[in-house]
């Protein structure tokens, strides 16, 4: 059973292979499900002209924004993009590429990425600048235009617990965008808070099976707070 172990000791194992220019899908939603010590070792490579595909690019000085600092993406592919100065700057200037993307749209060109899909119709962007120069098509007599599904050189995840053939189980609104970004890369690397020995996650809790995943690493996380509100008193 040892081939079906994912389970490797460094982040510098787990991103191994990472070289410039490649598109890297990463899941999370703001900062909550992030794969934040992953993102530290892209920013620790150096690694430059990367494609990025997530929901956001992070904050400033945290997450994906990790790598706004050295300009190390070359495109953004999101849907939000409303909470990083720095991110603002580059984009003005030019010096980054940004995709915007609906946010249904962008999960479904993950998950149609993962499954194999190419390509799909939908409504979410017709008669919009999203829309433009895309194929459309009538259905039932509605409009809808055609999205290219997303595919990635390496894919990075966070998930809550995982065992040791990765087998995988998130915990609440960290799943998010990361079981699809998960499916949609070529090598999938996922960091935990708890590897178990295979047997101990009970088969009907897994949220997304081993087979999707190439690596495993467990890691202790930071947590951040992306929006600190509290009642007064």
């Amino acid at each position: 059973m040892a081939g079906f172990d994912k389970v490797v000791t460094s982040y510098e194992e787990a991103m191994a292979g990472l070289e410039d220019g490649m598109t890297v899908i990463a899941g999370g939603f703001g900062l909550c499900g992030i794969p934040e010590n992953l993102i530290k070792e892209i920013q620790r490579k150096g690694t430059t002209g990367l494609t990025i595909a997530s929901n956001n690019c992070g904050v400033d000085g945290e997450g994906l924004g990790l790598l706004l600092i050295n300009k190390q993406i070359k495109k953004i592919i999101a849907s939000y993009v409303g909470e990083n100065a720095l991110f603002e700057s580059q984009m003005m200037s030019g010096e980054l590429e940004v995709e915007l993307t609906p946010q249904g749209t962008l999960a479904e060109k993950m998950r149609a990425g993962g499954a194999g899909i190419p390509a799909f119709y939908t409504a979410t962007g017709y008669g919009t600048l999203v829309g433009e120069g895309k194929d459309v098509r009538e259905f039932n007599g509605r409009h809808y235009i055609l999205e290219e599904s997303l595919q990635g050189d390496f894919s990075i995840a966070k998930a809550w617990k995982a065992d040791r053939h990765g087998n995988l189980v998130f915990r609440r609104t960290a799943r998010n965008f990361n079981p699809m970004a998960i499916t949609a890369g070529k090598i999938a690397v996922v960091e935990v808070e708890e590897i178990v020995e295979v047997g101990a996650i009970d088969p009907d809790q897994v949220h997304l099976p081993g087979i999707y995943v190439d690596r495993l690493i467990q890691g202790t996380f930071k947590k951040t707070i992306e929006q600190r509100t509290v009642r007064s008193a």
